[in-house]
């Protein structure tokens, strides 16, 4: 019968190379600049930055499936084999993973919602 020590130590030296590289790959997404004024702004302008806004969009989306997999990853597979000192870094190391998710998502909604503004008013002020 073999033994599953080998295996068990090549798992956990995976997974401790494996943790830091899941948080470098969280970058964070550069927002777009101020959406154009819909009020002044011509309709290629307007088609620019919404292909500006749109990948502004999917980076975030990225970004926050990015969180969640370093979320997933922090989560112990059994919370009642940790110790006081474990459990309590693991809570604090999800807490900051929540904020993060939940600033990205205000921000998202934030950016968003300025550029659909622009647009309402835009195709208000074409309206033909």
């Amino acid at each position: 019968m073999k033994s599953w020590k080998p295996l068990v130590l090549a798992t956990c030296a995976a997974a401790a190379f494996a943790a830091p590289l899941a948080h470098a790959d969280c970058t964070y997404p550069k927002s777009p600049d101020a959406a154009p004024d819909g009020n002044s702004a011509t309709l290629e302008q307007m088609v620019a930055a919404k292909k500006d806004f749109d990948r502004y969009n999917g980076d975030m989306n990225k970004y926050l499936d990015c969180i969640k997999l370093e979320m997933d990853a922090a989560t112990p597979a059994d919370p009642t084999k940790l110790t006081p000192e474990e459990k309590k870094k693991a809570d604090e190391q999800q807490k900051m993973l929540v904020q993060k998710n939940n600033a990205a998502v205000d921000e998202l909604q934030a950016v968003v919602a300025r550029f659909n503004e622009q647009l309402k008013i835009f195709k208000a002020k074409n309206k033909k």
